[in-house]
């Protein structure tokens, strides 16, 4: 099993990055741009990947109580993660992102993974600063 895991701090507040990052029909914007969700029943999403042009069957659980997203394949278990939002001092929050691969072949390797966890991170900041400032003014 490999692991990854990213953080970054954005000036807003918890619940305003939170709701961002759960809403099932944005996660286009700030996923990684090769992926793409489509809701089922939830928890059960489907997950296209452009690099292989696959659908997988997965799972989308978010806990507003927590500030918590789930996510993993459903029948293979090549891969899992999570997204933890967390308050800070002023307003701002942490963001951290981590995933898990179990199956060594969907693995895309350490650089393409931070690489593609970093670019998530400021594309959710982006739209984050989208919406709270549209929001407000």
């Amino acid at each position: 099993m490999t692991e990854y895991e990213r953080s970054r701090t954005m000036p807003a507040q918890p619940e305003h990055v939170f709701d961002q990052a759960a809403h099932v029909g944005r996660l286009d914007s700030w996923l990684p741009e090769a992926l793409h969700v489509e809701a089922g029943q939830l928890p059960a999403v489907t997950v296209h990947e452009d690099r292989t042009d696959e659908d997988t069957s997965a799972l989308f659980r978010a806990r507003p109580d927590q500030m918590r997203l789930e996510w993993g394949t459903r029948d293979q278990g090549e891969y899992a993660g999570w997204l933890q939002v967390a308050g800070l001092d002023g307003g701002a929050s942490e963001v951290t992102v981590h995933l898990s691969f179990f199956d060594e072949g969907h693995d895309p390797g350490e650089q393409a993974v931070t690489d593609a966890l970093d670019t998530s991170l400021r594309r959710l900041e982006e739209q984050v600063r989208l919406h709270v400032g549209h929001a407000a003014g």
